[in-house]
């Protein structure tokens, strides 16, 4: 099948619908044994070292997996895509462009959604059919996400892996469907957690390696993840449309708390972990995240692929003795 690839979460309905192969190029970079030499030859073609190191991750991901049409979110996610968007159509990639409207007026999410779907030269019927299809699915990731942190049966990367792969179902939605089924199927049969402290991790994905088991190593888990939940799309709502309003990551940091605040009470959290990246302008929002959850607040910031480091260790260790103070 044609591969599409994208930058961040997009109307997976639409690319589905047009039969073609979606690819999430931020699971392709994180995921690969040699994303430290993807960053690298990013810089090589002249990616400057201040640059955030997904962006040269899924620019190195895309010649490396020889996509040539990718979707690119231009508002909504990160700032640098469209000076990205540039640089691939001088290697020949097709790009096409996808906005979040800051406001998420109706209309014009409708709008973006069906620009995308003329472009893949789909209509509402096959989308629909492909959303019902994707809905099954979703629900059933949703059950591993309640028993993460109703029934303590499900750690806290393997609540990460899950909800993060449903952003393109890992190129194959039956195959990745049956996945999910056969951990269901299994996990039921678990003893459950018995942890000191209840943690939040909210932020884009980690791009430490190794954050989850550390944690648990210590006698913590994650019980709520904020945006690997929202790729997994975990409200019902009546249609397409609603359902991209609802999916908080595009939108502003308040829209984003006003879901955060719900889980953390919903989940019995003690406490937070706000994740940035390096180079990010989502690190600003740290001072409003501060401002509003009433929890002890830990910020970790990473910038390469890499397992924790010894300062952050210490962070992190430091963190969870004072909760258990």
């Amino acid at each position: 099948m044609h591969r599409v690839g994208f930058t961040t979460t997009i109307p997976l309905e639409v690319i589905l619908a047009a039969e073609k192969s979606p690819v999430d190029l931020n699971n392709v970079f994180i995921t690969s044994p040699a994303n430290n030499r993807m960053i690298e030859e990013a810089e090589v073609d002249g990616f400057p070292r201040s640059i955030c190191s997904w962006i040269k991750g899924i620019y190195a991901a895309i010649l490396e997996c020889g996509i040539k049409e990718i979707v690119a979110v231009t508002e909504g996610d990160c700032s640098n895509t469209r000076a990205l968007m540039e640089v691939l159509s001088l290697r020949g990639v097709e790009t096409v462009p996808f906005a979040y409207p800051h406001d998420r007026d109706p209309a014009s999410v409708r709008f973006e959604i069906e620009k995308l779907m003329r472009h893949f030269g789909v209509g509402w019927d096959a989308v629909n059919l492909t959303r019902e299809r994707l809905g099954r699915i979703r629900r059933k990731v949703r059950e591993i996400d309640r028993l993460t942190w109703e029934e303590n049966l499900v750690s806290g990367q393997e609540n990460h892996y899950f909800q993060v792969c449903t952003s393109d179902m890992n190129g194959d939605p039956d195959r990745f469907e049956a996945e999910v089924e056969s951990f269901l199927a299994g996990v039921q049969e678990r003893t459950p957690f018995n942890d000191t402290v209840r943690l939040a991790f909210i932020g884009v994905p980690p791009i430490f390696d190794d954050l989850y088991p550390f944690i648990e190593s210590l006698g913590a888990r994650v019980v709520f993840n904020e945006t690997q939940r929202q790729f997994a799309m975990p409200y019902d709502t009546p249609d397409l449309v609603e359902q991209y309003r609802a999916y908080t990551y595009p939108y502003d940091i308040f829209h984003r708390l006003s879901d955060i605040l719900l889980e953390l009470e919903r989940r019995g959290v003690d406490a937070v972990i706000h994740y940035v990246q390096s180079f990010c302008f989502r690190q600003i929002e740290d001072m409003i995240v501060r401002q509003k959850i009433p929890l002890p607040v830990l910020t970790l910031e990473g910038d390469k692929p890499a397992p924790l480091d010894a300062r952050t260790k210490i962070r992190i260790e430091g963190f969870l003795e004072m909760l258990a103070d």
